[in-house]
């Protein structure tokens, strides 16, 4: 028999519906943690770590879910793990404990789209379906995963492309790695790479800004006072920023502050294509780093890790690459 861990953090999956308002608001329990679950082979165990909205989740907790992961599977004999999270941020979360986490057993990260009580509530068949990734067998050493609706995402590729709707975890450009059925799991093609980052701490200040037409140094002279250890930007296109930008961002790169600019596209990858000023070609060659096909809010996760780990801008490179 399968031992799987469902570690709750909160979320939409932890909420409720006031039905004279229509609110959705924390209640003083977890509404599913006393469910009963109807999966064979499997025996549950539950911890509530916290009871925070995603929007309240900061890379402080992360590193807490990552110690507690960590702490639990050096302590107890679990074969998997299940954390139910808000989905604000939860391809945050799950890309960070992909990143940090050295355990062979399956870690999956799940939530809902409605609460508890809303019609056509989700956050139980999600769970149910995570807890069977997590008892799979196939599931292991594909890194942390994101079970919702069905379906099945690394940790790296899924975003969250719908305020509301809940099919709106994807991985553009390559889609989700299986599908759950009523009966089994199937995965239909897997990562062929994995990255680790053995950390015990964040301690840098990472923003991440966005580009837009008529963009001025402004927002960029800003951060100056801010003492930024990095600095994340959703170019334009395949990796093009507004030429008026590119002196402060010159001066932040003499400090030998890291820039990493990944594209504000839903899809592709930024690119040194273009040499006019502010182009891709000329932000390369001043030393400008390109991510590997990040979304903004990532590649800040990925930063913040990194430069825990070095300062040495050449190895920062080849990381994002």
């Amino acid at each position: 028999m399968k031992k799987i861990l469902v570690i709750h953090t909160g979320g939409t999956i932890s909420m409720q519906e006031d039905a004279s308002s229509g609110e959705v608001k924390p209640g003083d329990t977890h509404p599913l943690s006393d469910q009963h679950l109807p999966i064979e082979n499997v025996s549950i165990a539950v911890k509530e770590l916290f009871h925070l909205p995603s929007p309240h989740i900061t890379p402080r907790e992360m590193l807490v879910i990552k110690e507690t992961i960590e702490s639990e599977y050096e302590h107890n004999k679990i074969d998997g793990i299940v954390i139910t999270h808000g989905t604000d941020t939860l391809e945050e979360t799950a890309y960070f404990l992909d990143l940090t986490l050295q355990i062979p057993i399956p870690v999956v990260v799940t939530g809902a789209m409605r609460s508890s009580n809303e019609i056509g509530s989700d956050g139980l068949y999600n769970l149910i379906s995570s807890i069977k990734v997590a008892s799979c067998e196939e599931a292991k050493g594909l890194g942390v995963l994101v079970v919702m609706n069905d379906e099945i995402h690394t940790a790296k590729n899924v975003t969250k492309t719908h305020t509301s709707n809940i099919a709106t975890f994807q991985s553009p450009q390559y889609g989700p790695l299986g599908i759950v059925n009523k009966r089994n799991i199937s995965f239909h093609h897997k990562p062929i790479t994995k990255e680790s980052y053995p950390i015990c701490k964040l301690t840098k200040n990472v923003v991440l800004l966005k580009a837009y037409a008529g963009m001025d140094e402004s927002l960029i002279e800003a951060l100056t006072p801010l003492h930024v250890d990095g600095i994340i930007i959703e170019a334009l296109g395949q990796g093009n920023l507004p030429p008026a930008i590119v002196p402060p961002l010159s001066s932040f790169i003499k400090k030998k502050v890291p820039i990493v600019i990944v594209s504000r596209c839903f899809n592709g990858i930024v690119q040194d294509v273009y040499a006019y000023e502010g182009g891709g070609k000329h932000l390369k060659d001043l030393g400008v780093i390109f991510s590997n096909g990040l979304n903004g809010q990532k590649a800040r996760i990925k930063l913040m890790i990194a430069l825990e780990t070095t300062k040495d801008l050449q190895k920062i490179n080849e990381l994002f690459s």
